[in-house]
């Protein structure tokens, strides 16, 4: 049966398959190896990099803020779509990397806008930790089937730039921006009814000090509060698959094809994923201790409240659950592996990375499961289906082309000493917020295409140039713009080479 949803679809007259029909990435072209982090830090070998499961993480000099990040990939959307500015009629943007506490970045994208014309562009920033991007997506979805939708497309930004300070936490840090395009008829449709959230109050991770980047965190309660969020929606999206008729006597771990989760470190998600097994364990009424729970008999009394650090609890789930999760959500973790916690992109990259690693053919059809945490806290549990149609020119099959250089473009980045990173860091530090500023990071290392901070005045307003995007010989080079986009003509509304932000 379909449950209820289809007849209620019907009665509203939703627009059918909601979803992201496009999706671009951007992160930092330059990298540190977590390796030679190790060795720098003086901390021992593996901590980082079997410890938390990491092997790079990228960062941004003082050339990059959260303003820069999103114009970019803003327009870098725009570009390889062929779409006008004016066929957009909501903008929201997820981020936690404030840099004014009035003026939102959905205003600075706005001088994007401005040789469209367009300026009928709903929605405004969502900040709570890494879940802003998750509720811009939500804010999208829900204006779109809505009274107020005007059949343009929405489109929902998540960036943000994580470092911290100089200790066992900085090796946790990433940059990144994902934009999507959210709309009728798309290639990766939102499943309606069986959306879940869990929100509390917690002091995990915050961000009190407005003249700092660095967070204050706990990091033991963060982890606590993350798999107790997990948990909470992992049982409420359950219940409500079910009643939409879509789990039918079986587990989501069985109907689910793929899981993306907020990814702070590679770790924490082979955690995650088997904790869903966990979940499942016990509340089996007649679990199968010749399959899939063999030599699990022990742990049959465990309460999942007492286990979010029961080691032995935690080593035994993760050897059972270790080839559903090599299939269904190690191919999620590329981009996080090699980039670092995005913040509220993470969850997207997890899904950008999935897409990546797959074939057209291997990919249509399937479920998504995906997990969304942001601390403090606020948490969501969600599924997409991706469509059937992979036929040339199929919204699918260019989505997942533009995801296709995905590797290449990492591949492309440029290696930084640990010295070298340590100096950039302590440059952000010591200029965070600075009064007239002008920027000294190198140019010539950003990706063609790229938007960088050019000054900062004595009123705080900043200006942006962007960087040539001028392809290089080989088609589909990393970093570069693929033939198709070479031949594209100008599109509608582009920009003179220079963006004032007045904040």
């Amino acid at each position: 049966m379909p449950g209820p949803l289809k007849a209620m679809e019907q009665q509203r007259g939703w627009p059918p398959e909601v979803g992201i029909v496009a999706m671009e990435v951007y992160f930092p072209s330059q990298y540190v190896e977590q390796s030679e982090l190790e060795q720098f830090d003086g901390v021992s070998s593996g901590k980082y990099t079997i410890g938390l499961g990491q092997s790079r993480m990228g960062f941004c000099s003082d050339r990059e803020d959260v303003n820069s990040l999103c114009l970019t990939v803003v327009q870098r959307l725009v570009e390889r779509t062929g779409i006008s500015y004016t066929q957009i009629g909501r903008l929201e943007v997820g981020t936690e990397t404030i840099i004014d506490k009035s003026k939102s970045v959905k205003t600075v994208l706005m001088q994007l806008f401005e040789g469209s014309g367009n300026t009928d562009v709903e929605g405004i920033d969502t900040t709570n930790a890494c879940f802003g991007g998750t509720a811009a997506l939500m804010n999208a979805v829900n204006w779109i089937e809505s009274s107020y939708w005007d059949g343009r497309y929405a489109l929902v930004i998540a960036a943000d730039i994580a470092v911290y300070a100089s200790g066992n936490a900085r090796c946790t840090g990433g940059a990144g921006a994902i934009a999507m395009l959210v709309g009728p008829n798309a290639p990766l449709v939102l499943e309606r009814g069986v959306r879940s959230c869990h929100m509390e109050h917690a002091y995990d991770f915050y961000k009190p000090d407005m003249a700092s980047e660095y967070p204050v965190v706990d990091g033991k309660l963060s982890i606590q509060c993350y798999l107790h969020a997990l948990d909470c929606c992992y049982q409420t999206y359950s219940k409500k698959a079910k009643q939409a008729g879509i789990l039918q006597g079986s587990s989501v771990l069985d109907i689910a094809d793929a899981f993306c989760f907020h990814q702070p470190y590679c770790k924490l998600v082979m955690k995650s994923f088997a904790r869903l097994m966990l979940n499942d364990f016990l509340k089996d009424p007649n679990p199968d201790f010749e399959g899939r729970y063999a030599g699990l008999e022990s742990f049959r009394n465990v309460k999942l409240e007492e286990a979010y650090f029961d080691r032995s609890v935690e080593g035994a789930f993760m050897t059972s659950s270790k080839s559903l999760y090599e299939a269904k959500t190690k191919p999620s973790t590329c981009l996080a592996v090699q980039v670092g916690n995005m913040y509220t992109p993470s969850l997207y990259g997890g899904l950008a990375s999935y897409i990546a690693c797959n074939t057209l053919e291997s990919i249509a059809g399937k479920r998504v499961v995906l997990f969304s945490y942001g601390s403090g806290s606020a948490s969501a549990m969600f599924s997409l289906r991706v469509t059937e149609d992979r036929s040339p020119g199929s919204a699918l099959e260019k989505l997942v082309s533009s995801l296709s250089d995905l590797q290449q473009r990492l591949d492309s980045r440029q290696k930084v000493a640990p010295p070298d990173f340590d100096s950039c860091m302590k440059l952000r530090e010591e200029t965070h917020h600075l009064a007239p500023y002008n920027p000294v990071g190198p140019v010539d290392s950003l990706f063609p295409g790229t938007w960088y901070l050019t000054s900062i005045d004595g009123m705080h307003r900043r200006k942006y140039e962007r960087k040539p995007l001028v392809p290089l010989p080989v088609a589909g080079a990393a970093g570069d713009i693929s033939m198709a986009e070479v031949k594209r003509p100008p599109v509608t509304g582009s920009q003179p080479p220079e963006l004032v932000n007045n904040q």
